[in-house]
């Protein structure tokens, strides 16, 4: 038998069919972190999402381990993916391929540009699933993988060979940003950046195994500095939609899109659909082939302003939608949507009830949290959930106590418990923490968690819901020389589980 202390529960709920609206944005424009089913933030960026057997794949790059661009001595960490049936609900299914070994962590880490971009697609000839990934380190700019499932794992094959750059230096910026599309004949294409000609876009036909490029290609499909294409096919149309201007790891560049009768042109003038891609970047158009049509979902990473951890970026989906002569409305940014069975559904911005969830990494040396809750029951408390990460290099744990708390919320006394979460076991991307304090608590007694840090490099950070609906007297804030400073309207997103006590013989 347990309980839980009522609280935000960060993830670990599952959704019931009633409430699977997707939102990317509160009321207030806050922006919403997606978490996993067991709680952890999800922590695959500059990717895409893929419908393959009525289920949804989430292909991205992983920043958990503390990659940073343009740091030379940050490690490389790889490729994930996750798989739901709604979107919502998002199971993490694991790595791609092993990217901890000495040729990939050479090939990708910061000494290099980095890899990025997985994109995913199937070749129904070979009933094979391909992957495409951005790299930096040949001529191409890209290596090819195949798998025989849409989680892997992948395994590399050949360099491919492009139209573009061919005869340029290895390990160079030579070619970047992609995307791959197979049109209704199953013809593949790769739309990528040519960063030799300042960021134009080129279209290539692949090979019927989709694994290189056949040299048919059409050049400067955008005039320069753009990057990040996204391709797809409306009712007879080829659309590709781009980043206007390119501005990596940019919270706010541009979003423009052409049009063709053919995947190789002529291509029509650019239109711009947003000026700040919904407060990111754009990073894939997905065509979702459902049963009652096509939809076409917009991603966009929000990235964290090129901050030193790009793991907190949060994303931006919502379907594509179109005037009558197919030209794209522009986004609005507010669009909730939701998946029910063959159907997406946009719904109305004033029905989305998600409140927001905030991340923030100031805990180091004197600066510590405090949560208070009451025991709804008396018991055991056996288990206190708790999300955490970490920023730069902690050279201390993450400290967690928990004390009686006084009528300011201030805790009182010796620390009923004290628990260390190690350095090393806490990420760069939020993920659940679990600590087992095996304490007594009373029922209506007050007490208060404590997120403290000895470390002198670094910080670590947390979530909250800033909903404005908790129980006021559930008070959140920073402890400063022993006195909690609140802050209105939040709360920590902790669960609790306590075990009543038995009798004895029971």
């Amino acid at each position: 038998m347990h309980g839980f202390i009522p609280c935000t529960a960060f993830g670990q709920r599952k959704h019931q069919s009633s409430d699977l609206v997707i939102t990317n944005f509160d009321k207030q424009g806050n922006q919403i972190i997606r978490y996993s089913n067991v709680g952890d933030a999800i922590d695959a960026h500059d990717g895409e999402i893929a419908l393959f057997n009525n289920i949804y794949y989430l292909y991205g790059t992983s920043y958990d381990c503390g990659f940073e661009w343009g740091n030379k001595n940050a490690p490389f960490c790889g490729f994930k993916v996750y798989s739901s049936k709604d979107m919502l609900n998002w199971t993490d299914r694991g790595f791609l391929f092993d990217a901890k070994t000495d040729v990939w962590q050479t090939r990708c880490n910061g000494n290099t540009y980095g890899c990025f971009r997985p994109h995913v697609v199937f070749n129904s000839k070979t009933k094979l699933y391909v992957l495409w990934i951005n790299v930096y380190d040949n001529v191409s700019g890209y290596r090819v993988f195949t798998g025989k499932t849409p989680v892997g794992p992948f395994t590399e094959v050949a360099e491919p060979k492009l139209a573009v750059n061919a005869h340029m230096p290895a390990a160079g910026l030579n070619n970047g940003d992609h995307d791959t599309f197979i049109d209704d004949d199953g013809t593949a294409y790769l739309a990528y950046t040519d960063w030799r000609t300042n960021g134009t876009i080129v279209i290539e036909k692949l090979s019927s195994d989709y694994l290189t490029g056949t040299g048919e290609a059409v050049k400067s499909v955008t005039d320069g500095q753009t990057e990040a294409p996204g391709m797809f096919k409306r009712n007879g149309i080829y659309y590709i939609v781009y980043s206007d201007p390119n501005c990596g790891y940019c919270s706010g560049t541009g979003t423009s899109y052409k049009t063709a009768k053919s995947p190789l042109g002529p291509w029509s003038a650019g239109k711009k659909i947003s000026d700040n891609s919904c407060g990111g970047q754009p990073s894939f158009v997905s065509t979702i082939k459902l049963g009652s049509g096509n939809v076409y979902l917009f991603g966009s990473d929000l990235w964290n302003n090129a901050a030193k951890n790009e793991a907190l970026a949060n994303y931006y989906w919502a379907p594509l939608t179109f005037n009558p002569d197919g030209s794209i409305i522009p986004l609005t940014c507010n669009q909730p949507f939701k998946v029910t069975g063959s159907k997406v559904l946009i719904i109305p911005a004033a029905d989305s009830k998600k409140s927001s969830v905030k991340g923030v990494a100031d805990i180091a040396r004197d600066t510590k949290r405090s949560q208070t809750f009451f025991a709804e029951r008396s018991g055991v408390l056996k288990t206190i959930y708790l999300p955490a990460y970490k920023t730069g290099t902690p050279d201390a744990d993450l400290q967690i106590d928990v004390y009686h708390a006084g009528a300011q919320g201030n805790p009182v006394g010796k620390a009923l418990v004290s628990k260390a979460i190690p350095a090393n076991a806490i990420g760069w991307s939020v993920k659940r923490q679990v600590i087992h304090p095996a304490t007594n608590v009373t029922k209506g007694t007050a007490y208060c968690i404590v997120l403290s840090s000895a470390t002198n490099t670094g910080s670590y950070g947390f979530t909250y819901d800033n909903g404005g609906h908790q129980n006021p007297q559930l008070l959140f804030g920073k402890l400063q020389a022993g006195s909690l400073l609140p802050e209105s309207g939040k709360q920590l997103n902790f669960s609790l589980v306590v075990t009543p006590i038995l009798p004895m013989g029971k």
